[in-house]
């Protein structure tokens, strides 16, 4: 079991450091069309893995509540919204395409803001496999070790993207090595963030709805805060459409197919 867990804790990790890796691979920066379609894949996962994998196994679990079960979905889904709403106020970073700095004003390199705004991205999605881990380490019946799999592996799949769109724009600035090792460390955050999930849902089990909610608040802030206007700027919006369509088709195959 602990085999497994940790397997499916580093899983999405490598997905960013293979994106990662592209740096060594692509002379250019990557495609405008190419990059929109793979922002609205990674939008459609996290969209799919929020509900199938989140939503739906936090109101089940509070089935009990009756007329009520949708409580802790719903508290743990605004929570997480503000959780990330404050990340963004209190974190200076920098989006892709965007020559506008968010949260404090700092001086430092726009690699690094750059970095830090992935960063951000990956914490709940780190802390919704180890909450998913959680749930199924309990013995739930809502919750499975397939299914945590299938998210850690579609959380891996829209990671890949992430670290290539990171690195890439980082590649004339700072060199293909150092871009490399950035945008491994933008992923280094989720095994860390699911192993503290994982450690702290574990002792609070009748609070695992609310955190799994909580992660899906998290996710979809990240989605609609940035995901998808990114991917829907300028030309070619039209992909990034489809990118969503996709991933969403992707996870919710995964999900079910897996758990």
């Amino acid at each position: 079991m602990n085999y497994i867990v940790l397997i499916a804790i580093l899983i999405p990790f490598l997905g960013t450091s293979l994106g990662a890796a592209c740096v060594f691979l692509l002379k250019k920066e990557m495609n405008i069309t190419v990059q929109k379609t793979m922002l609205g894949f990674a939008a459609g996962v996290m969209v799919a893995a929020s509900v199938w994998s989140l939503l739906i196994p936090a109101m089940n679990m509070s089935e009990g509540m009756g007329k009520f079960a949708f409580f802790p979905a719903a508290t743990g889904f605004l929570l997480g919204i503000m959780f990330l709403l404050i990340l963004d106020k209190v974190v200076p970073h920098l989006h892709i395409d965007s020559g506008e700095q968010e949260g404090p004003k700092s001086n430092w390199k726009k690699s690094t803001m750059l970095m830090l705004a992935v960063t951000i991205h990956n914490i709940p999605e780190g802390a919704s496999v180890g909450i998913v881990l959680a749930g199924a380490m309990t013995g739930n019946n809502m919750i499975t070790m397939a299914g945590a799999i299938a998210l850690s592996i579609g959380i891996a799949i829209q990671n890949f993207p992430e670290g290539a769109i990171i690195s890439l724009p980082l590649k004339e600035e700072v060199g293909k090595r150092k871009a490399f090792y950035m945008g491994v460390l933008s992923g280094v955050v989720e095994p860390i963030a699911a192993v503290i999930a994982l450690l702290l849902a574990t002792y609070i089990t009748p609070f695992i709805p609310y955190t799994l909610a909580f992660a899906a608040g998290a996710m979809i802030y990240v989605v609609v805060e940035e995901l998808i206007p990114e991917s829907a700027e300028g030309e070619h919006s039209n992909m990034g459409t489809i990118g969503f369509a996709l991933g969403f088709v992707v996870m919710m195959i995964l999900d079910v197919a897996l758990g």
